[in-house]
């Protein structure tokens, strides 16, 4: 989560995709890149003090030092479907297998509609309100007032808008959160983090639970069906004082897809979720249900109180003693994962003031320089034409070398940096402005994933049986309403796997056996991380269990 200097304001550069409807559901789209800090028509010249996006957000928030909230980006999440139509005879058999995109609105961006906004727009609803902080979530947006109030926009199927009812799944304009003297909020793919000034409860968390990062001691897993082995999680809608912290003050707090990183008033650092590549920093792949402190940052090596704390999606990180900066989890695309926090000697002796994660690459604010790492295939580390697409160490954007860094945001596949203008106004109005999409034209846009495909097989033989057909026709009905059923529940953009950083999946299903299936074909389980009090037993790896999992569900 990036810092902001408070009062401070400059000029917003933009790099990375502007393909919104398309990021990360098709591959090798290079239309709409930015692939240098380009500014953008509708904020320039407007004081920008804070930036937030989110490492599975494909949508951006901007705030100026007036309090507004302008957001743009992506506002609706599809789902896809295979319509499959049959016209038979006895003489002939013709079969259409269409696929499809469903555009579900999601309302992220807080307009009141579901249309996808290529140019930076004031939250209107918001106007009457100064907002100080922001954080974007996959389908969904939370922001903080100067009062202490907290708001929030976009998908709630998992009750990650912390409203207390998770009974409308979208809300596409600001609804107020069921938390106060709030200071500060982050949000991972489909929850949200709130850091408060109440005393014992300093941090509370809503949404999915499913791998432990709301930090509650569960994943509140059951059976959707008595008769069903798969596997649901009860959302928790109302936000909730993690419990394990009660006596504790948290002061710094961020999100990646699925884990969570905190650090409490005495330096000390904490993580818990999702555990895969060694993101939690506790030297093992374990998921994490409960608050768990990591060793590394102890005795003479706390965190002190200005530290940076950032979360990627696959990857955490944070400054200690003496501004060092250390990373842990999956940090380059290539080579072994870092199981516990090891200190970054590239940017040994930089003077780091602000730093933010997206899916694989990293954005830093140090001394008068910008510095950005990783995987990317938009252009979002800002290199310009000419430059290199990815970088597996710190590298400076050229560019921007000699300019003021106050705030950086990373997306899935887009960073944001808010420059300085003092001393360098004539430097900023050389680069290039993006005038942007209208409103009607980004609607207008298609959102199909791939062009319907027709496949028109062999004519039958007419010997062939009647009742042949038949089964053939209710077994294809049967798989494709599966299928149905089950993207509609997963949303099955290519993103939704990238950005909780595993191989996407073969098998179906979001239970854990389908993850322990991956895992075992790829050799690297990663465990579950229960709880002591559970005493859970689990079926060794690669075997399926054909019993019951999980637990009634709760009436």
């Amino acid at each position: 989560m990036s810092e902001v200097v408070v009062g401070k304001g400059g000029e917003l550069l933009f790099c990375g995709s502007t393909c919104w409807d398309s990021v990360g559901r098709r591959k090798g789209l290079t239309e709409g890149n930015l692939v240098s800090p380009t500014r953008l028509r509708p904020l320039v010249g407007v004081d920008i003090c804070f930036v937030a996006a989110g490492c599975a957000s494909c949508h951006c928030v901007a705030l100026d030092t007036e309090g507004r909230c302008y957001t743009w980006g992506r506002n609706e999440a599809s789902v896809s479907c295979v319509l499959i139509f049959y016209f038979s005879f006895v003489l002939l058999s013709l079969c259409w297998n269409v696929k499809c995109v469903v555009a579900l609105q999601k309302g992220q961006l807080g307009h009141g509609d579901k249309i996808t906004r290529d140019r930076p727009t004031v939250v209107s609803e918001l106007s009457k309100y100064k907002i100080i902080r922001a954080a974007a979530g996959k389908n969904h947006t939370v922001v903080v007032t100067d009062d202490g109030q907290s708001f929030a926009f976009g998908w709630n199927k998992h009750g990650q808008l912390g409203i207390g009812s998770a009974k409308n799944e979208t809300e596409l304009s600001p609804v107020r959160c069921a938390v106060t003297e709030v200071n500060t909020v982050a949000c991972g793919a489909d929850f949200t983090v709130w850091l408060t000034s109440v005393e014992g409860a300093s941090i509370l968390t809503a949404g999915l639970p499913q791998y432990g990062q709301l930090g509650h001691g569960t994943d509140n897993e059951y059976n959707t069906k008595d008769s069903s082995v798969r596997l649901a999680y009860e959302a928790q809608p109302r936000p909730r004082p993690i419990a394990a912290f009660s006596g504790e003050t948290i002061v710094k707090v961020a999100c990646g897809t699925n884990h969570t990183v905190a650090v409490d008033k005495n330096g000390y650092v904490y993580t818990w979720g999702f555990g895969g590549y060694g993101r939690l920093g506790h030297r093992e792949q374990k998921d994490e249900f409960a608050p768990r402190r990591v060793d590394v940052f102890t005795r003479q090596n706390i965190l002190p109180p200005d530290a940076i704390v950032s979360a990627g999606s696959v990857s955490s990180s944070c400054t200690a003693g003496g501004g060092q900066l250390y990373m842990w989890g999956k940090i380059k695309s290539t080579g072994d994962d870092s199981m516990y926090p090891k200190p970054l000697l590239d940017l040994s002796g930089w003077n780091l003031r602000c730093m933010d994660s997206g899916y694989m690459h990293h954005f830093v604010g140090a001394d008068s320089s910008c510095i950005s790492w990783g995987l990317a295939q938009c252009g979002e580390l800002g290199y310009g034409p000419h430059g290199q697409k990815s970088s597996a160490v710190p590298k400076k954007v050229d560019i921007l070398d000699g300019m003021h860094v106050i705030s950086v945001a990373c997306g899935f596949a887009h960073s944001m940096v808010v420059i300085d203008r003092t001393n360098v106004e004539d430097r900023l109005e050389q680069l290039d402005v993006y005038d942007g999409k209208a409103s009607e034209e980004v609607g207008a846009e298609p959102v199909s994933e791939s062009p319907v495909s027709q496949k028109v097989p062999k004519k039958a033989s007419a010997k062939a049986p009647a009742k042949s057909n038949k089964r053939k026709k209710s077994k294809d009905i049967s798989e494709s309403e599966d299928e149905e059923e089950q993207n509609s529940d997963d949303e099955s953009d290519d993103y939704e796997e990238q950005s909780n950083g595993r191989a996407k999946s073969s098998g179906r299903g979001r239970g854990k056996a389908a993850g322990k299936a991956t895992a075992a074909k790829k050799g690297a389980g990663r465990g579950r991380g229960r709880p002591p009090a559970a005493n859970k037993s689990s079926p060794p790896e690669g075997k399926v269990s054909t019993g019951k999992r999980g637990r009634p569900r709760k009436l």
